[in-house]
């Protein structure tokens, strides 16, 4: 069965389930790196949030061997467990007083994500984009994000230049960077996974946020690379490892250039969701210049 066969399977299923008192809709959510996935919706008449699922997952286990029945069941429990009760006020989005002190930014890259930046503010970074969103945190919703698009920055009356202001001022303070050497990070995994042996010194650092998403924007924080760049004096290799963090590594003259942009290409497409890829390319934090510069 192919996806989309399976996708709408699922939502006849569910809807003849759940009965007139529920909206049961598919649609085709836009990702990052131009990744297209199928979302279920689920709308109940006393709500006005409708989550989305993401049916990639579910097909996979189907068609691993998951009886269709379980599929269903999980797929509502978590509808359940997401979804607000009662309806959620969203009108205060449409004042920018009340939204300006959550106005963050994330990195993605331009390569692939054309047809989504023509359609939303950004700035361009290197061969980045440095996007805009509203971090929403409250008791109803939970924590998430608002992609900011120029149909929001028309109903505000704000320029682009406005948000990135805010957003240098707001992302740090909300989303504090976090640096982990490498092996404690590895040490971390082992103990999940129940291994006892520790990991050997990596001389690698991960700059994260304290969230770890969306954590590689941390390399536009202002002092976070100077600190450390003025601390080495030689530069600092900038890993791009995700969209969610980075990997530091001081340069000491004894690296290969090629060698890293290589392992970067290699575990992009090997241990990476095609969405999770934020570059191909190596960076270096130059503490003479005080700039990221792509290098290789």
């Amino acid at each position: 069965m192919e996806m989309h066969t399976f996708a709408q399977k699922v939502r006849d299923a569910l809807g003849k389930e759940l009965g007139e008192a529920y909206s049961v809709e598919l649609k085709e959510v836009k990702k990052n790196n131009g990744v297209i996935l199928q979302g279920l919706m689920i709308q109940g008449r006393e709500g006005n949030v409708v989550p989305t699922i993401y049916l990639e997952t579910f097909y996979a286990a189907y068609e691993d061997g998951i009886p269709f029945s379980e599929v269903l069941r999980r797929i509502y429990e978590i509808y359940s467990e997401e979804m607000p009760r009662g309806k959620v006020d969203m009108e205060f989005f449409k004042s920018f007083c009340k939204v300006r002190d959550r106005i963050c930014y994330r990195l993605i890259r331009r390569k692939g994500n054309e047809a989504l930046l023509a359609e939303i503010p950004h700035v361009e970074f290197l061969d980045l984009a440095i996007c805009f969103y509203y971090a929403y945190s409250s008791g109803t919703l939970g924590e998430g994000s608002i992609l900011v698009y120029h149909s929001h920055m028309s109903m505000w009356g704000v320029k682009t230049q406005d948000l990135m202001r805010l957003a240098e001022e707001n992302t740090p303070r909300l989303f504090p960077a976090r640096l982990t050497p490498l092996s404690e990070v590895l040490n971390e995994i082992a103990d999940v996974c129940g291994e006892s042996e520790p990991s050997q010194e990596i001389p690698l650092t991960v700059l994260t946020n304290e969230r770890r998403i969306h954590g590689a924007s941390c390399i536009l924080y202002p002092d976070t690379l100077k600190r450390l760049g003025e601390k080495s004096g030689k530069g600092i290799y900038i890993i791009p490892s995700s969209i969610h963090e980075v990997l530091l590594l001081e340069r000491s003259g004894g690296e290969s250039p090629a060698e890293l942009k290589k392992m970067i290409y290699e575990v992009n497409r090997t241990h990476l969701a095609p969405e999770e890829v934020l570059s191909d390319n190596l960076y270096l934090y130059d503490p003479v210049e005080k700039k990221v510069k792509i290098i290789f």
